[in-house]
């Protein structure tokens, strides 16, 4: 018999001390976040769930969010109606579950059913992250364009991945 996986709910203003804390433990992927700004993030983020007992979690925006990512900005001057994985992070006690796929997946639905067709994110590629280059193209993601950000000390791939209703 196998356990149930872990139920996906949203963040919770009492999950965000825990959130920081993980996204912190991968700043050098994501970005190093301080408590105001997760704050406001999450009040602008179009869906923002965790798994379990933050074995992971997700954050997203779509084109309205007041958000200055270098990132989300290269979206926004490209397609008038988006939402762009801003982060997602599975505790490394909790890899190889399924959580990144799941929370995908969820997030899916959720933009479908919000009337979304464009899901977008970016990887890395200075530092390389074939892994989740993989793991984005296994999504159904297509390569859309790449950039060299934050004064050339990042380099990033950008996917998009179309939403059929």
């Amino acid at each position: 018999m196998s356990a149930r996986p872990a139920q996906i709910s949203r963040v919770a203003t009492e999950d965000e001390a825990a959130i920081l804390a993980l996204n912190n433990e991968h700043a050098a992927e994501l970005s190093w976040l301080e408590p105001e700004r997760l704050s406001f993030l999450l009040g602008e983020a179009f869906y923002a769930r965790r798994i379990g007992d933050l074995e992971a979690f997700i954050m997203t925006f779509d084109q309205d969010a007041r958000y200055d990512s270098p990132n989300f900005v290269w979206f926004r001057e490209r397609y008038p109606r988006f939402v762009y994985v801003d982060r997602v992070v599975v505790a490394a006690q909790a890899r190889g579950r399924g959580h990144a796929r799941r929370l995908y997946q969820d997030l899916f639905g959720h933009v479908e059913r919000a009337g979304h067709t464009l899901v977008t994110c970016e990887v890395n590629t200075d530092p390389p992250n074939p892994a989740s280059d993989a793991f984005h193209a296994a999504l159904g993601f297509a390569e859309a364009g790449d950039a060299v950000i934050h004064g050339g000390k990042k380099a990033v791939r950008y996917y998009i991945r179309r939403i059929f209703a």
